[in-house]
């Protein structure tokens, strides 16, 4: 596509010159004779560069390029100024201008600055792509967390949501298989339907085929009345069986027989019942092993196991710790009537550097904790249990919240961006060889080289670099340690 030029001038012969050579240089021209129709043109079009007098019948020069960024922010300006007007030109490029030229104009000079001034144009927008690219959403319909697992999650529970496909959700006691779970169902055609849970764990075994299947009045002593089972009042809907691993061996065979036949039978009765559900399973086993020592039948597993879900542990994903403990933060600080907007430093370092074997649910219950125990606008002491014992960090200093949160003007962070590190990452762009692409994650590659391009800008240090890229420090940390990046010396 041809690059796009825009000349503003109230001298109709200037305006002509000015067209005729950068159409020799292959651009495509627009030209407006006042700055109300060529602040017009920018609202309408997209260009690569703008070059406009100082002077102007109608609008200031300087309000103008200020008008020309807001509706255009990566397109570059270039002043043309009289004689006399040099200070007033300084002060445009204040305003946001690329450059200045005085009249009378040399071509070949202006069209050096031209091609400059796209060129950094050119770059800010492969750079604001790129980030726009790496960055992850952050939630998903009550999912809190951006790292790339759980994208993937997010991803594939967008594929599989609308169908009848069983799945299986793998992970940690305090993961969150329930929110996961709970996503698929309402995410479904189903949503409007009964959406039933049962942990497998929780009920009787001697009762357990009686509150699933349900039963018929007298089917046993105490069965008084019919009963219709969690699988009949599952019916349109989704049925849950957490910790599938810890149900009894003799109703696995009948729970694969409902399966396979979309009908059961309630207990006492010997009329079939048709069976329709969405069955969404869930353990913190590892089901190979549960196979193994004789708890979970072959057969079953991979009746319920058409989708999988592995849900990582939270050490595993420690950029999410920030945003997770903020939303934890909001949902009780609105819960019991509180007022805080924000961590200590040392709490947060804190939250960073605990194992969390407890996973998310323990996270939960440490912010809970803390919104209680603490006093002020911010959390200062929190109290995490580790091997065993409780730690009570005593925490100071400022407030992180420059730390914690997303630059609020994205558009100056991707300008500082495109200053300090912009040509390396045009450079890692050029660099990526064809058997690269075809054999690694093209992103994770360039997440890499960003990363260790940015530290290389702020010589190690990890906190300006978090920084530089907008990003959450935790989530830098992640980066860090999933690439395996090392420091510069």
């Amino acid at each position: 596509m041809k690059r796009k030029a825009l000349v503003i001038d109230d001298d109709e012969s200037t305006l002509d010159l000015l067209k005729y050579q950068l159409e020799s240089k292959d651009y495509e021209v627009f030209t407006a004779l006042d700055g109300t129709t060529g602040e017009k043109l920018v609202n309408e079009q997209g260009f690569d560069i703008i070059l406009t007098d100082l002077s102007l019948p109608d609008i200031d020069g300087i309000e103008l390029v200020r008008r020309c960024k807001q509706a255009s922010a990566s397109t570059e300006i270039i002043m043309i100024t009289g004689f006399g007007s040099v200070t007033k030109a300084i002060e445009a490029t204040k305003a946001g201008a690329f450059y200045y030229v005085e009249k009378p104009v040399d071509f070949d000079e202006l069209y050096i600055l031209i091609e400059k001034a796209v060129e950094r144009k050119q770059q800010a927008d492969e750079i604001r792509e790129l980030r726009g690219r790496l960055s992850n959403v952050t939630s998903y319909q009550g999912i809190i967390g951006g790292c790339k697992a759980m994208q993937e999650i997010y991803e594939l529970i967008e594929n599989v949501a609308d169908s009848d496909a069983n799945i299986l959700i793998l992970g940690e006691s305090g993961t969150g298989k329930e929110v996961i779970a709970n996503a698929i169902h309402y995410k479904s055609s189903r949503s409007g339907q009964p959406f039933v849970k049962v942990n497998c764990s929780a009920l009787p075994k001697e009762l357990i085929e009686s509150q699933l299947f349900g039963h018929v009045k007298g089917a046993f002593t105490g069965a008084n009345k019919d009963k219709t089972g969690l699988i009949g009042k599952a019916k349109g809907g989704s049925l849950l069986l957490d910790e599938i691993g810890e149900m009894p061996l003799d109703l696995q065979p009948k729970l694969l027989r409902v399966l396979q036949e979309k009908r059961y039978y309630r207990v006492g009765s010997e009329t079939p019942v048709s069976a329709d559900f969405r069955l969404i399973t869930s353990t913190n086993r590892d089901p190979e092993k549960a196979i193994a020592d004789g708890d979970l039948r072959e057969d079953l597993y991979y009746r319920i196991n058409t989708i999988e879900i592995r849900i990582p542990p939270l050490r595993e994903r420690v950029d999410d710790i920030p945003m997770l403990a903020e939303h934890f933060l909001k949902m009780y600080s609105d819960k019991y009537g509180r007022q805080f907007s924000s961590f200590s430093n040392d709490a947060y370092e804190s939250l960073l550097e605990s194992e969390w074997r407890g996973n998310v649910r323990e996270l939960q219950h440490v912010i809970e904790r803390a919104v209680l125990m603490n006093k002020g606008d911010r959390i200062e002491t929190l109290e995490i249990q580790r091997a065993g014992t409780a730690r009570k960090t005593k925490a100071a200093g400022a407030s992180v919240s420059s730390v914690v949160s997303v630059s609020e003007n994205a558009e100056r962070q991707a300008e500082d961006l495109f200053e300090d590190i912009g040509e390396e990452i045009v450079e890692l762009l050029d660099g990526i060889s064809e058997s690269e692409m075809d054999d690694n994650d093209v992103f994770g590659f360039l997440e890499k080289s960003v990363v260790e391009a940015a530290l290389k800008k702020t010589k190690g240090n990890k906190k300006a670099a978090a920084q530089l890229l907008g990003l959450y420090r935790a989530r830098l940390y992640g980066m860090i340690k999933r690439h395996g990046i090392e420091s510069p010396k």
